[in-house]
């Protein structure tokens, strides 16, 4: 099992009101400079907010919601202190429900 941590909120805040992007790409630079494999992703209305064991976290987040989700909890921690108004949290999945759980 693989533990994914993420930062959600509505997805208008996530990818209109923030520099989401900026960081993004500033990160996906610094992976590529130093052969880094991808370990993020932003989610556009994640699946894994459904999930019984997410109801009440997923109940604080405006719909439609969006996620960045990733292996790297340091970096949700810093997504979290800079944008601020956002939910964060950890689900698991086996390597092969990882995928249908963030974008299902």
């Amino acid at each position: 099992m693989t533990t994914f941590h993420f930062v959600a909120a509505s997805e208008r805040f996530l990818t209109e009101e923030e520099p989401l992007e900026e960081v993004l790409r500033e990160r996906q630079r610094n992976y590529a400079d130093n052969n880094k494999a991808i370990d993020f992703w932003l989610v556009r209305q994640p699946a894994f907010l459904q999930s019984a064991e997410l109801a009440s976290l997923a109940q604080q987040v405006p719909r439609p919601a969006a996620a960045v989700v990733s292996t790297d909890a340091t970096f949700i921690t810093f997504l979290k202190l800079r944008l601020e108004f956002v939910v964060t949290g950890t689900f698991e999945a086996s390597n092969d429900d990882a995928l249908r759980s963030i974008e299902s």
